[in-house]
């Protein structure tokens, strides 16, 4: 779907803007559950939008409101084709603080590495201000909205004394509610305990500080940290921290080929004797692509006991791993297939747009999607049946937030139109988004022709 073909609709807070009711008619819904497969075959579905949560779902709800003695007169009707509908999708991992970032001067990565990367960053983040970050992820939000997504999970780096990233992305988190749900991680980029700002304070002291200022997770980074014994340390101050201030956690887990990198088995018995295993995520753990399989089985139990959760950043690990083999070359992936069929929860994220670990992305989850399927060997005709899952209620379940997500009666009316009527069709095409639906109210629709990049975005940033 492209800018010109997309009709972003302005958002704004007012009840007015938002139909009391809003029947949505003729799709094929996908909850995203596993199983949940939709056959080109099955009848279609209505949807009823009232006061911003779905209100009812079935077969020609028309004559059954009307029957009920709703005036139709004052339900607005909205045709989707027999188009599939799904929930919203979620980017479970991103760096909105780092977006279009690449072609700052010192910021090109030359070796590709993710430890280049982190340098890059670190030498030229000095003049960031809150409302250049924060003109840069609006942009990168704009991008994720119109492929379908509106929960994200974003990263900000708290390495820094006056935590600019932070207070930005906290600023943009409350004014962009009405159309995306952002969660924000205090994240030490350059360490909890190998970070010493300026005036002596670690990288775990400004994590906390993040915490008391509103951030969501606790982030951390132990492989980057100096030495094993530091990268330990912060694995039991992030579980200590999320305890005290009831948070959830997400850490940079074992992004490395180094198949000695096992921080991921000691969050996870951290947090399981913690209680809040379900509450966690390990980001990226390359190295588990590097373990060998007994290593890999005798952990499998422990992260099945604990319940935590797996952030996937496919295309950027596929960049950045495996930089120093020859052949056979890694490629820097989880075990995404082992960890589903392991019954553990795995979401995907796009992670960077144009900064100094990856010089692409667009936001499109589908073209993550489809690099995982690929990458992961998950290519059965099952497999790609519930290929969803892990844009929709894999991310809610990372993010924590299934009580209130999901094509349900009951549920905020959230939801997505996708150009396919099954998800095969879907995965298959690598489809576009064509609606997106919060709260009973469209956010942009791909029916209407409008001129433009700046229109559409202008449109949809609520200036």
């Amino acid at each position: 779907m492209t800018a010109q073909t997309t009709q972003i609709v302005q958002a704004t807070t007012t009840a007015s803007s938002t139909p009391a009711r809003t029947l949505f008619i003729n799709a094929h819904i996908a909850t995203g559950q596993p199983g949940s497969t939709v056959a080109q075959t099955a009848p279609l579905q209505d949807i009823l939008a009232e006061n911003g949560r779905i209100a009812a779902i079935g077969e020609g709800l028309a004559s059954t409101l009307a029957a009920q003695g709703y005036n139709m007169a004052d339900v607005e009707v909205v045709d989707l084709g027999g188009k599939l509908v799904c929930p919203p999708f979620c980017d479970t991992h991103l760096h909105l603080d780092y977006v279009f970032t690449a072609r700052k001067p010192g910021a090109v990565n030359e070796s590709g590495t993710l430890f280049e990367g982190i340098q890059r960053w670190s030498d030229t983040k000095s003049d960031l201000t809150v409302d250049e970050i924060k003109s840069r992820a609006r942009k990168a939000i704009a991008m994720e909205l119109r492929h379908g997504v509106q929960y994200i999970r974003s990263h900000a780096d708290v390495t820094d004394p006056n935590l600019t990233s932070l207070k930005a992305l906290l600023e943009l988190k409350e004014e962009l509610k009405d159309v995306v749900t952002i969660q924000i991680v205090s994240f030490p980029q350059e360490g909890m305990y190998s970070y010493e700002g300026p005036h002596g304070e670690s990288g775990a002291e400004l994590v906390e500080e993040g915490l008391r200022m509103g951030a969501d997770c606790v982030g951390g980074i132990p492989h980057f940290e100096q030495c094993r014994e530091f990268g330990e340390k912060s694995m039991h101050t992030v579980v200590e921290l999320a305890s005290k201030y009831d948070k959830l956690i997400d850490v940079h887990c074992d992004e490395t080929d180094d198949p000695n990198s096992r921080y991921v088995e000691l969050l996870s018995a951290l947090a399981y004797r913690a209680g809040i295993g379900e509450r966690t995520t390990a980001s990226h753990t390359c190295s588990l692509g590097s373990v060998d399989n007994a290593y890999f089985f005798h952990l499998t139990k422990l992260l099945k006991a604990a319940h935590i959760n797996f952030a996937c950043a496919p295309t950027e690990n596929l960049y950045l791993q495996g930089r120093q083999d020859t052949f056979p070359k890694r490629r820097g992936i989880t075990r995404v297939k082992e960890l589903t069929d392991a019954g553990i929860n795995v979401s995907l994220g796009q992670d960077s747009m144009q900064d100094p670990w990856y010089p692409l992305g667009n936001g499109n989850m589908m073209i993550i999607l489809d690099y995982v399927l690929h990458v992961a060997q998950m290519m059965s005709f099952p497999e790609i049946d519930d290929a969803l899952k892990f844009l929709t209620v894999n991310g809610a379940t990372t993010l924590g937030m299934r009580d209130n997500y999901g094509v349900e009666v009951g549920k905020p009316a959230n939801f997505v139109v996708l150009n396919a009527d099954s998800v095969f069709d879907a995965v298959y095409e690598r489809c576009d988004v064509i609606r997106s639906v919060r709260g009973g109210r469209t956010l942009f629709s791909a029916h209407t022709v409008v001129e433009g990049n700046d229109e559409v975005l202008d449109g949809l940033l609520l200036r």
